[in-house]
């Protein structure tokens, strides 16, 4: 299935991004250590979202069909950028964190699950992307 995202170039480094079939918008500015004011999400920004959201996503997917609860859980990516040989993403340290305890044999279903976002197996190989999950004690 085929999603179509338009892009308007506002000027000054700003671009809005429309989802087609919602409508729903997202505005972008450059990240303030390179020409931008980092007054909105730039798009590496975004993809570090994207990543955090996809599997956490992917997550809720196996969770709803094994009857597993994970409201409450919480992704953080922390997104760090390298500039040789080109600047771009180097690594995205994703954490997710649980809100509740859980056998082994579900919190592995999770952890497999997480581990087939497409964005992360979109990335190219020299893209570090590190999952730790965090795992209340019983």
């Amino acid at each position: 299935m085929a999603v179509r995202v338009d892009v308007v170039y506002e000027g000054g480094l700003h671009c809005v991004a429309r989802h087609e079939p919602s409508g729903h918008e997202i505005p972008t500015d450059a990240p303030a250590d390179n020409h931008g004011k980092g007054e909105a999400f730039s798009p590496t920004d975004l993809l570090a979202a994207a990543i955090g959201t996809c599997t956490v996503t992917i997550m809720g997917i196996a969770a709803e069909k094994h009857g597993i609860d994970i409201a409450g859980t919480k992704v953080s990516v922390l997104k760090s950028m390298v500039a040789d040989p080109a600047r771009r993403i180097g690594r995205l340290d994703v954490t997710i964190t649980l809100p509740r305890a859980l056998p082994p044999e579900k919190r592995q279903l999770l952890e497999n699950a997480a581990r087939t976002c497409p964005i992360h197996k979109s990335l190219h190989p020299s893209v570090e992307a590190p999952v730790t999950f965090v795992w209340p004690e019983r």
